[in-house]
């Protein structure tokens, strides 16, 4: 049943190929390269967009138990006037842990976009990449090096995640990798298929620019469900939600410092994270322990995403 779905989705125009890792089944269907009719395979690297968000607040975590920082310290304690000056809010007003769960009142921008008039903060749950990569900025800030190093240092070496990272200057993908293609213009519109694997989505960055393959979103996953990465004070920050209930987002969750519970129809209740980025779409959520995991990435980005990955993971697990 399984491998059927797979190759349902990508039958029904879901994708050009997709890739599945699961704590007891590993599947594929459909193709990495369109051109070369090259089928996708493990190991491949590919954009994890969104998901990047659950390394970016993870981080913040592991330096919140060392006091570096805090979850209630102001942006504008480590970015005085960065939010006054380009998102027209208080930075004295929001706080570190409002960003991680989206409810500092920042509306979501895009690349070359005037940013919307913000919210008063703490109101209510806003999905927004700009949290994020103040986030990443804070990071920065608070430890005199970049997110990257710290992710590097903090969550990939000690997790043995040798295909994860977040690009710096090139933007390129390392192999083995799947070709990345899209049907939407950089402006979101709708446009022929092309391929976008050599795109610079670095003004992704800490909200959705890292890449990482199936089998490492996996393992770190599973350390991060079953309490290994964070100490427990950490962990239950991280797993503390807010409702995301009228705000238009994904159907039936909950947002945590990162990471988010979703609940599907059979009433099973899911955590962990998706990403959508142009190319690219991934899931990799599993059981709150961390015993039963899910991940799943398709090279394409025109697909239903909430649809297409609920029934896989209701096929699953």
């Amino acid at each position: 049943m399984r491998q059927r779905v797979l190759e349902e989705i990508v039958a029904h125009g879901g994708g050009p190929g997709i890739v599945v890792d699961a704590t007891s089944w590993f599947g594929t269907a459909g193709v990495a390269d369109v051109a070369t009719g090259r089928e996708r395979r493990a190991g491949e690297h590919f954009r994890i967009g969104s998901f990047t968000k659950a390394f970016t607040g993870s981080v913040v975590l592991l330096l919140v138990a060392e006091d570096v920082l805090g979850l209630d310290d102001t942006v504008a304690k480590w970015l005085p006037g960065v939010v006054e000056e380009h998102l027209g809010g208080d930075g004295e007003l929001i706080s570190v842990r409002q960003l991680l769960n989206h409810t500092s009142g920042l509306p979501d921008v895009y690349p070359g976009q005037e940013p919307p008039r913000p919210e008063e903060p703490g109101k209510r749950f806003v999905y927004s990449k700009v949290n994020y990569n103040l986030a990443g900025m804070i990071v920065e800030s608070a430890t005199g090096s970049t997110l990257a190093e710290e992710i590097a240092r903090r969550i990939a070496e000690p997790l043995g995640l040798t295909g994860t990272y977040l690009p710096g200057e090139d933007q390129g993908l390392r192999e083995p990798h799947a070709r990345h293609y899209s049907k939407f213009d950089e402006a979101g519109q709708d446009a022929e298929l092309h391929d976008v694997t050599e795109a610079d989505l670095s003004w992704a960055g800490a909200a959705g620019g890292m890449v990482s393959t199936t089998s490492d979103l996996r393992r770190f996953l599973e350390a991060l469900l079953g309490g290994r990465l964070l100490a427990a004070a950490q962990q239950e920050e991280m797993f503390t939600t807010v409702s995301t209930e009228g705000s238009e987002w994904v159907p039936n969750t909950r947002y945590g410092l990162g990471v988010y519970s979703q609940t599907l129809a059979s009433g099973v209740t899911l955590w962990g994270g998706g990403g959508f980025i142009q190319g690219s779409m991934t899931y990799a959520m599993g059981d709150r322990e961390g015993t039963d995991l899910l991940v799943c990435n398709l090279n394409g980005d025109w697909n239903d995403f909430t649809k297409t990955f609920t029934a896989l993971f209701e096929a699953t697990l």
